[in-house]
């Protein structure tokens, strides 16, 4: 069976992260307190990313069990990473771990043993900052991580596939963004094909959909065109989308639509699980 290669130092999987900068990214994130979806983003990807570090860390210390990249889209497309990792289009988890951007503090809300809360202040590493400025090039995006990843599986036959995880809320402006998804979906290792999550964000009336069988749901052509370029979820991440509470069927899509930023948090979350660490 297809996507069941383990995940070891020798043989490294990847996570590549499709961003949306357009200048609609900065109206507000829906049930976010008025954050912008552009900062909701950044912090959903942020800490994304130290939940990465925390997963690959030993006590000898973070082992390079994946390659990490964030391309970013608006008027230009490319790497997204800031601080000493900026111009880097993927890189080894140990990397991320050692040179984040920055590491602020923020204040989270933690029980206080007597049923109630407390403000707690947590150290909050930074790699990626919010950008909202220009066009919506979705194929260019498509084509780049195409050919960032054409590069990856050459080097990386006998590994578990890389996952594409794609974020935006907004309609391409440079084509057809379909048959540029399908040809990246078409590279593969020998575990299977490149895998390509996509996540609306837009914040059209209706309820949140997630990981949808088809497009009976979908209210608009733009959504129906992000989850025909969806991939089918393998086995393993249909499971943890059920241990999660979510009603999928037999061939669920990984395909978000208008989730706000805990449905978001809860999408990434289930798309980053693909398989045991050896």
């Amino acid at each position: 069976m297809p996507y069941e290669a383990e995940i070891s130092r020798v043989n490294p999987s990847a996570f590549l992260f499709l961003i949306d900068r357009s200048g609609s990214m900065s109206d507000p994130f829906g049930g976010s307190a008025g954050k912008s979806k552009a900062e909701g983003v950044a912090d959903a990807i942020n800490r994304l990313l130290q939940n990465l570090v925390i997963k690959c860390a030993k006590s000898e210390g973070v082992r390079d069990y994946y390659e990490v990249g964030v391309i970013g889209y608006a008027a230009d497309v490319g790497p997204a990473f800031s601080g000493a990792l900026a111009g880097r289009d993927m890189v080894p988890i140990s990397e991320v771990a050692n040179h984040p951007a920055r590491v602020e503090e923020r204040s989270k809300k933690v029980d206080d043993g007597a049923g109630g809360l407390v403000d707690q202040t947590v150290k909050f590493p930074v790699w990626f900052d919010p950008v909202a400025n220009g066009p919506t090039p979705m194929c260019a995006v498509l084509d780049r991580a195409q050919q960032i990843l054409s590069a990856w599986v050459g080097q990386h036959a006998a590994s578990y596939p890389p996952l594409v995880i794609h974020i935006t809320d907004g309609e391409a402006t440079d084509g057809d963004p379909l048959p540029h998804a399908e040809m990246l979906r078409a590279l593969a290792t020998n575990d299977g094909n490149v895998l390509l999550f996509n996540i609306d964000i837009s914040q059209a009336a209706g309820q949140p959909v997630l990981f949808p069988e088809n497009v009976d749901a979908l209210p608009d052509p733009h959504a129906q065109t992000l989850f025909q370029m969806s991939s089918v979820l393998p086995t393993r991440l249909r499971e943890a989308a059920q241990a999660e509470g979510y009603a999928v069927g037999a061939q669920p899509r990984g395909f978000g639509f208008n989730a706000d930023l805990v449905e978001l948090i809860r999408f990434l979350d289930i798309g980053t699980r693909p398989s045991n660490l050896r």
